[in-house]
């Protein structure tokens, strides 16, 4: 089981700014590709962006790609997902998982409590 904890959600105005991050608790993500997920009520839950261990490579879903960029601190046991220029469609609560399979690869393991995003128009 790869222990992580989603936080920096809140309530922002669209256009806006937020940061979350995806801790650890002891190199429990250091060594594995990330992903970021969000669902929307009523929506299934949808892939955002994946980072590989090293954090040389990413890669993003169409929808957010030029606004949101997936980073991480291998030393703090940490992946971040700065979210720039949202939009109201970015509601949703957003989750990180493991993957296996690469950058596309899927995600595995129990999904966490996540972190509520609500962006107002």
């Amino acid at each position: 089981q790869v222990q992580r904890r989603e936080s920096g959600g809140g309530l922002v105005q669209a256009g806006g700014s937020l940061r979350l991050s995806c801790a650890g608790s002891g190199r429990t993500v250091t060594t594995y590709t990330m992903g970021w997920y969000r669902q929307a009520p009523g929506k299934e839950r949808e892939f955002v962006a994946a980072i590989n261990w090293s954090g040389s490579n990413t890669y993003y879903v169409d929808s957010v790609k030029g606004r949101f960029t997936i980073s991480r601190d291998n030393a703090k046991d940490t992946v971040y997902l700065q979210m720039n220029s949202l939009k109201p469609e970015d509601t949703a609560v957003y989750y990180c998982a493991p993957l296996s399979g690469g950058l596309q690869g899927k995600a595995f393991g129990s999904w966490g409590q996540g972190t509520q995003v609500t962006v107002s128009s």
